[in-house]
């Protein structure tokens, strides 16, 4: 199943809701879409925008704090994936005592994998094949053209 976020108040947790294809949509904050009536979820893995991160996995967002209040308050943590590019990679952002690390960084480069040491780089992704943990990597010299 695949969850939005939705913001329900300035400075209050988010909520998820259900979304599929046919779910009405409204025009949240910033111009993001959310689902308007569909049932309230909880998530198991949450993939969040980074603006920047460190080798902690810990992430700079958008400055509101949305998602850290939001993981906070869940009453089971979901599995966190930062989505970045590598030239994003800071040595630290200071993290606050509020800051919740990521589980795995994903990056151009390939994925991280928070352990108590830090961020451990797993790998890039092999060209014409694909790994347990990615989607396959798509070539356009792969594919024949008509």
């Amino acid at each position: 199943m695949t969850a939005l976020p939705v913001v329900v108040a300035p400075k209050k947790p988010l909520i998820f809701r259900e979304w599929h294809p046919g779910v009405t949509l409204a025009t949240g904050p910033l111009d993001i879409p959310y689902p308007v009536s569909s049932p309230e979820v909880q998530p198991n893995a949450v993939i969040l925008p980074m603006n920047g991160w460190d080798a902690h996995g810990y992430r700079l967002g958008y400055g509101a704090g949305f998602f850290d209040r939001t993981l906070a308050a869940l009453a089971k943590r979901p599995v966190t994936i930062g989505v970045s590019y590598e030239v994003a990679r800071l040595d630290t952002i200071w993290p606050q005592a509020w800051d919740i690390p990521m589980d795995y960084v994903v990056t151009e480069r390939g994925v991280y994998r928070r352990d108590p040491e830090g961020l451990v780089f797993l790998g890039e992704p092999q060209r014409g094949g694909g790994s347990a943990l990615a989607s396959p990597v798509c070539y356009l010299g792969e594919f024949e053209r008509d």
